[in-house]
């Protein structure tokens, strides 16, 4: 019997005490190992359940198993020299719209920094093990030395079903059970070659499809965004708006009067990259709260629990593909109400740095309505449900974007209070336009919905096949 105190979510309050019975072969097979770590981590499990199957090592249906390698980097600030950039963290988010540039010479100079769609990329440093399947939209993008390539031969298997297989509970513990490190864990290539990969069959050609086809709905997905708010931003700028501050913390100089800065003496306020919105607005703006009513909840002592709880979500989390964190809070905190989302709002995390997810919009959505959101994000909604689609599209305008900021106070951690997010400036068109723009978020959203069904689906298959195949 096998005893152990984990901390399963990285802090302090998250400790769990575990455990289980473990086969004497098992500590046989492992060295004599008497650490927990192997035995809780389900690595050996999967072992056992895949040695009842035809397996392949990895290197065997791949033809690169590499990172970029650690090197300075060049950025840039504009398309015409560079390409998005991703980190490790971006790999999980949605929307990769507000990417940085890192310069093309350099990914010239080494071709290892980019990606290509139906690869695997798994992240090797820090929180290791965390995956996502190249969509057709991230092809040719840059990413870090944090994230590990996993280059499928598509001759010999099919890369939608080695990214299932790769993410699913069986594939998972295996990955990570080469991790190294005692501050700052890393997983290498080599760590990996020799992963066991199970040759299912007809079963890897229905897998595939469906990961094909959950990276085909979030590429659409994020083409009807894109070209929603690139329309909309002609709109409000009266054709081509040429940005010089691209950066939040772009230097800009200006002189104002006292008069029109009595209420407020900081100049991100007045001038540069939010200044440049107000400049090239050719059209009427109103505050939100004319149309709406913005909503921070309180701050949260947060009570955690196994079952029975409501699914937290921190704002980073609420970037990600799938909109899960895994974590739940209680039901019985005075006042949860607070934090579930409903039907009708908007969301953007609106307490951190300004050049990070700040300001990044979110549509409740079915898999995120009923779930609990961090105080550091904040609510918008609108009067009438049916605007928070239009809403959402003109928050993640270049205009919308950088207004939502003005009244963001603070240089170390900027924020912004429920009175400075009712005062941001918003285009509102005729009712018609709002909602033709309102549909095509919804449809979206929808999208993104159904693509994380379809991975949980194949994820799903692939475990069912092996854990059948093994009775």
């Amino acid at each position: 019997m096998l005893t152990s105190l984990r901390n399963v979510r990285g802090d302090a309050m998250s400790r769990k005490f575990q455990c289980k019975a473990v086969p004497s072969t098992w500590l046989e097979k492992n060295g004599r190992r008497l650490d927990c770590g192997p035995y809780l981590s389900g690595v050996i499990e999967a072992r056992e359940l895949l040695l009842k199957h035809t397996t392949e090592p990895l290197s065997n249906v791949t033809t690169g198993i590499y990172h970029a390698g650690r090197e300075s980097r060049i950025w840039v600030d504009s398309f015409d020299y560079g390409v998005p950039f991703m980190g490790s963290t971006d790999i999980l988010v949605s929307d990769h719209s507000h990417l940085p540039l890192i310069s093309k010479k350099q990914i010239a100079s080494n071709p290892r920094f980019t990606i290509g769609k139906g690869w695997t990329l798994i992240t090797r440093s820090g929180t290791v093990g965390r995956m996502a399947y190249a969509r057709p939209d991230m092809d040719g993008i840059a990413c870090s030395e944090d994230v590990m390539r996993v280059v499928p031969d598509e001759m010999s298997i099919k890369p939608g079903y080695l990214y299932a297989y790769l993410s699913s509970r069986f594939g998972v513990p295996i990955v990570i059970s080469g991790t190294y490190g005692a501050i700052i864990q890393h997983i290498e290539p080599q760590h990996i070659v020799d992963l066991p990969v199970p040759r299912l069959g007809a079963v890897e050609d229905q897998v595939h499809d469906l990961v094909q086809r959950a990276a085909g709905l979030r590429t659409e997905a994020n083409l009807m965004l894109g070209n929603a708010k690139k329309d909309l931003e002609l709109e409000i700028g009266g054709g081509p708006v040429s940005w010089k501050c691209w950066h939040p913390q772009t230097l800009a100089v200006e002189t104002k009067t006292v008069r029109s800065c009595i209420s407020r003496l900081d100049a991100f306020h007045h001038i540069g990259y939010v200044g440049e919105a107000l400049k090239k607005a050719k059209v009427d703006l109103i505050e939100f709260k004319s149309i709406g009513r913005a909503h921070l909840p309180p701050f949260l002592k947060r009570i955690w629990v196994e079952e029975g709880g409501y699914e937290f979500l921190g704002g980073r989390e609420l970037m990600t593909v799938d909109l899960r964190s895994g974590r739940y809070i209680s039901p019985r905190i005075p006042t949860i109400d607070k934090f579930i989302v409903k039907e009708g709002q908007v969301l953007f995390p609106c307490v951190g740095q300004r050049y990070g997810i700040y300001g990044r919009p979110v549509l409740a959505n079915r898999h995120l309505i009923g779930k609990a959101v961090s105080q550091a994000v904040m609510r918008l909604i609108p009067k009438d449900v049916e605007d928070a689609g239009y809403v959402s599209i003109y928050l993640a305008t270049s205009f919308g974007h950088r207004l939502s900021m003005r009244f963001s106070a603070g240089t170390s951690i900027p924020a912004l209070s429920e009175e400075g997010a009712a005062q941001t400036l918003i285009y509102w068109p005729e009712k018609e336009r709002r909602r033709e723009l309102g549909r095509i978020a919804n449809q979206a959203w929808e999208k993104r919905a159904q693509a994380t069904e379809l991975e949980d689906e194949a994820r799903a298959l692939v475990e069912r096949a092996i854990e059948e195949e093994s009775r």
